[in-house]
Protein backbone atom coordinates (compact mmCIF):
# COMPACT_ATOMS: atom_id res chain seq x y z
CA UNK A 1 0.00 0.00 0.00
CA UNK A 2 1.62 3.23 -1.18
CA UNK A 3 2.12 6.25 1.12
CA UNK A 4 0.98 4.44 4.26
CA UNK A 5 2.07 7.24 6.62
CA UNK A 6 0.21 9.85 4.57
CA UNK A 7 -2.91 7.68 4.50
CA UNK A 8 -2.89 7.25 8.28
CA UNK A 9 -2.55 11.00 8.80
CA UNK A 10 -5.45 11.72 6.48
CA UNK A 11 -7.65 9.26 8.40
CA UNK A 12 -6.60 10.87 11.71
CA UNK A 13 -7.29 14.43 10.59
CA UNK A 14 -10.44 13.46 8.72
CA UNK A 15 -11.90 12.15 11.97
CA UNK A 16 -10.78 15.31 13.77
CA UNK A 17 -12.40 17.47 11.12
CA UNK A 18 -15.69 15.65 11.68
CA UNK A 19 -15.49 15.49 15.49
CA UNK A 20 -14.47 19.14 15.79
CA UNK A 21 -17.28 20.12 13.39
CA UNK A 22 -14.95 21.85 10.97
CA UNK A 23 -16.93 20.30 8.12
CA UNK A 24 -20.37 18.60 8.36
CA UNK A 25 -21.21 15.12 7.07
CA UNK A 26 -19.06 13.94 4.18
CA UNK A 27 -18.23 17.49 3.06
CA UNK A 28 -14.71 18.83 2.81
CA UNK A 29 -11.55 16.97 1.86
CA UNK A 30 -7.89 16.56 2.80
CA UNK A 31 -4.73 15.73 0.90
CA UNK A 32 -0.99 15.33 1.38
CA UNK A 33 1.56 15.67 -1.42
CA UNK A 34 4.67 13.50 -1.49
CA UNK A 35 7.18 15.60 -3.44
CA UNK A 36 9.69 12.77 -3.84
CA UNK A 37 7.18 10.40 -5.45
CA UNK A 38 5.15 13.21 -7.10
CA UNK A 39 1.98 11.62 -5.73
CA UNK A 40 -1.01 12.93 -3.81
CA UNK A 41 -2.88 11.06 -1.07
CA UNK A 42 -6.45 12.39 -1.01
CA UNK A 43 -9.72 11.55 0.71
CA UNK A 44 -12.22 9.50 -1.30
CA UNK A 45 -15.53 10.88 -2.51
CA UNK A 46 -18.64 10.47 -0.36
CA UNK A 47 -17.32 8.44 2.60
CA UNK A 48 -18.08 9.48 6.18
CA UNK A 49 -14.84 10.46 7.92
CA UNK A 50 -15.69 8.41 11.00
CA UNK A 51 -15.76 5.30 8.78
CA UNK A 52 -12.61 6.19 6.83
CA UNK A 53 -9.76 3.63 6.75
CA UNK A 54 -6.20 4.03 5.39
CA UNK A 55 -7.01 1.75 2.45
CA UNK A 56 -9.90 4.06 1.49
CA UNK A 57 -7.51 6.97 0.88
CA UNK A 58 -6.72 7.31 -2.83
CA UNK A 59 -3.23 7.82 -4.27
CA UNK A 60 -3.13 9.80 -7.51
CA UNK A 61 -0.80 11.94 -9.57
CA UNK A 62 -1.63 15.62 -9.99
CA UNK A 63 -3.85 14.84 -13.00
CA UNK A 64 -6.04 12.55 -10.85
CA UNK A 65 -4.78 9.33 -12.45
CA UNK A 66 -5.24 6.69 -9.75
CA UNK A 67 -1.96 5.01 -8.83
CA UNK A 68 -3.16 3.05 -5.80
CA UNK A 69 -6.56 2.53 -4.19
CA UNK A 70 -9.99 1.19 -5.11
CA UNK A 71 -12.03 4.29 -4.29
CA UNK A 72 -12.91 7.32 -6.38
CA UNK A 73 -10.88 10.40 -5.35
CA UNK A 74 -12.57 13.52 -4.01
CA UNK A 75 -14.49 15.49 -6.61
CA UNK A 76 -12.33 18.48 -5.60
CA UNK A 77 -9.05 16.83 -6.63
CA UNK A 78 -8.28 19.71 -9.04
CA UNK A 79 -8.64 22.21 -6.19
CA UNK A 80 -5.92 20.34 -4.30
CA UNK A 81 -3.71 19.65 -7.30
CA UNK A 82 -3.46 23.31 -8.33
CA UNK A 83 -2.03 24.28 -4.93
CA UNK A 84 0.74 21.70 -5.26
CA UNK A 85 1.36 22.78 -8.84
CA UNK A 86 1.63 26.51 -8.11
CA UNK A 87 2.89 26.58 -4.51
CA UNK A 88 6.12 24.55 -4.24
CA UNK A 89 6.10 24.89 -0.44
CA UNK A 90 2.64 23.27 -0.11
CA UNK A 91 2.63 19.69 1.15
CA UNK A 92 -0.94 19.48 2.47
CA UNK A 93 -4.33 20.99 1.63
CA UNK A 94 -7.48 21.20 3.75
CA UNK A 95 -10.86 22.16 2.27
CA UNK A 96 -13.85 22.51 4.58
CA UNK A 97 -17.35 23.91 4.83
CA UNK A 98 -16.78 25.39 8.28
CA UNK A 99 -19.73 27.43 9.52
CA UNK A 100 -18.43 31.00 9.83
CA UNK A 101 -16.12 30.85 6.82
CA UNK A 102 -19.11 29.68 4.81
CA UNK A 103 -21.25 32.50 6.23
CA UNK A 104 -18.72 35.08 5.01
CA UNK A 105 -18.39 33.19 1.72
CA UNK A 106 -22.18 33.39 1.28
CA UNK A 107 -21.78 37.17 1.51
CA UNK A 108 -18.72 37.03 -0.79
CA UNK A 109 -16.74 38.84 1.91
CA UNK A 110 -13.01 38.42 2.61
CA UNK A 111 -11.66 37.51 6.04
CA UNK A 112 -10.03 40.69 7.32
CA UNK A 113 -7.35 41.42 9.90
CA UNK A 114 -9.73 41.50 12.87
CA UNK A 115 -7.14 39.55 14.89
CA UNK A 116 -3.39 39.12 14.49
CA UNK A 117 -3.71 35.34 13.99
CA UNK A 118 -4.50 36.12 10.34
CA UNK A 119 -0.71 36.24 9.98
CA UNK A 120 -0.85 32.43 9.88
CA UNK A 121 -2.48 32.77 6.45
CA UNK A 122 0.54 34.65 5.11
CA UNK A 123 -1.57 37.67 4.18
CA UNK A 124 -3.31 40.66 5.74
CA UNK A 125 -6.60 39.59 4.16
CA UNK A 126 -7.99 36.28 2.93
CA UNK A 127 -9.95 36.98 -0.27
CA UNK A 128 -13.19 35.36 -1.39
CA UNK A 129 -13.41 33.80 -4.85
CA UNK A 130 -16.72 34.44 -6.65
CA UNK A 131 -18.90 31.33 -6.91
CA UNK A 132 -17.97 28.58 -9.36
CA UNK A 133 -19.44 25.07 -9.51
CA UNK A 134 -17.76 22.63 -7.13
CA UNK A 135 -15.39 20.07 -8.61
CA UNK A 136 -14.55 22.17 -11.68
CA UNK A 137 -11.18 23.21 -13.06
CA UNK A 138 -12.53 26.79 -13.23
CA UNK A 139 -13.00 26.82 -9.44
CA UNK A 140 -9.48 25.46 -8.95
CA UNK A 141 -7.83 27.98 -11.27
CA UNK A 142 -9.72 30.96 -9.84
CA UNK A 143 -8.93 29.85 -6.29
CA UNK A 144 -5.18 29.74 -6.80
CA UNK A 145 -5.33 33.10 -8.62
CA UNK A 146 -7.17 34.79 -5.75
CA UNK A 147 -4.94 33.13 -3.17
CA UNK A 148 -1.91 35.00 -4.52
CA UNK A 149 1.08 34.76 -2.19
CA UNK A 150 -1.06 33.70 0.76
CA UNK A 151 -2.02 30.25 2.01
CA UNK A 152 -5.80 30.52 2.22
CA UNK A 153 -8.88 31.62 0.32
CA UNK A 154 -12.64 31.58 0.80
CA UNK A 155 -14.77 29.99 -1.91
CA UNK A 156 -17.90 32.01 -2.66
CA UNK A 157 -21.11 30.30 -1.45
CA UNK A 158 -19.03 27.24 -0.65
CA UNK A 159 -16.38 27.23 2.11
CA UNK A 160 -12.64 27.62 2.65
CA UNK A 161 -9.40 26.07 1.40
CA UNK A 162 -5.91 26.34 2.89
CA UNK A 163 -2.47 24.85 2.35
CA UNK A 164 0.49 24.20 4.61
CA UNK A 165 3.94 22.66 4.88
CA UNK A 166 2.33 19.56 6.41
CA UNK A 167 -1.15 18.39 7.36
CA UNK A 168 -0.82 19.57 10.97
CA UNK A 169 -0.06 23.16 9.91
CA UNK A 170 -2.72 23.18 7.18
CA UNK A 171 -5.36 21.90 9.59
CA UNK A 172 -4.28 24.45 12.19
CA UNK A 173 -4.65 27.22 9.62
CA UNK A 174 -8.14 26.00 8.69
CA UNK A 175 -9.09 26.20 12.38
CA UNK A 176 -7.55 29.68 12.72
CA UNK A 177 -9.40 30.88 9.64
CA UNK A 178 -12.69 29.65 11.09
CA UNK A 179 -11.88 31.48 14.36
CA UNK A 180 -11.18 34.68 12.43
CA UNK A 181 -14.40 34.38 10.44
CA UNK A 182 -16.40 33.89 13.64
CA UNK A 183 -14.79 36.92 15.30
CA UNK A 184 -15.41 39.03 12.20
CA UNK A 185 -19.05 37.94 11.91
CA UNK A 186 -19.81 38.57 15.59
CA UNK A 187 -18.00 41.92 15.56
CA UNK A 188 -20.03 42.92 12.48
CA UNK A 189 -23.21 42.11 14.41
CA UNK A 190 -22.23 44.71 17.02
CA UNK A 191 -20.76 47.36 14.76
CA UNK A 192 -17.78 47.97 12.48
CA UNK A 193 -14.77 45.80 13.36
CA UNK A 194 -11.46 47.63 13.83
CA UNK A 195 -9.05 46.24 11.23
CA UNK A 196 -5.31 46.07 11.87
CA UNK A 197 -3.56 48.59 9.62
CA UNK A 198 -0.69 47.96 7.19
CA UNK A 199 2.01 48.93 9.69
CA UNK A 200 0.56 46.67 12.37
CA UNK A 201 0.23 43.77 9.93
CA UNK A 202 3.80 44.25 8.73
CA UNK A 203 4.97 43.73 12.30
CA UNK A 204 2.64 40.74 12.69
CA UNK A 205 4.02 39.10 9.54
CA UNK A 206 7.58 39.52 10.83
CA UNK A 207 6.59 37.90 14.12
CA UNK A 208 5.00 34.95 12.34
CA UNK A 209 8.28 34.17 10.56
CA UNK A 210 9.63 32.84 13.88
CA UNK A 211 6.37 32.10 15.72
CA UNK A 212 6.41 28.77 17.53
CA UNK A 213 10.10 28.06 16.94
CA UNK A 214 12.51 27.21 19.74
CA UNK A 215 14.52 30.41 19.31
CA UNK A 216 11.44 32.65 19.53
Amino acid sequence: MLLQDERKLIVEYGKRMSQEKLSPGTSGNLSIYNEEKKLMAITPSGINYMDLRPEDVVITDLEANIVDGSRKPSSEWALHSVFYRDKPEARAVVHSHSMYCTVLAALNLPVKAVHYVIGDAGAAEVPCVPYHTFGTVKLAEESIKYCGNGKAVLLGNHGQIVCGSDLKSAYGLACNLEFLAEVQYKAMCLGNPVILNDEQMKEVMEKFKTYGQANH
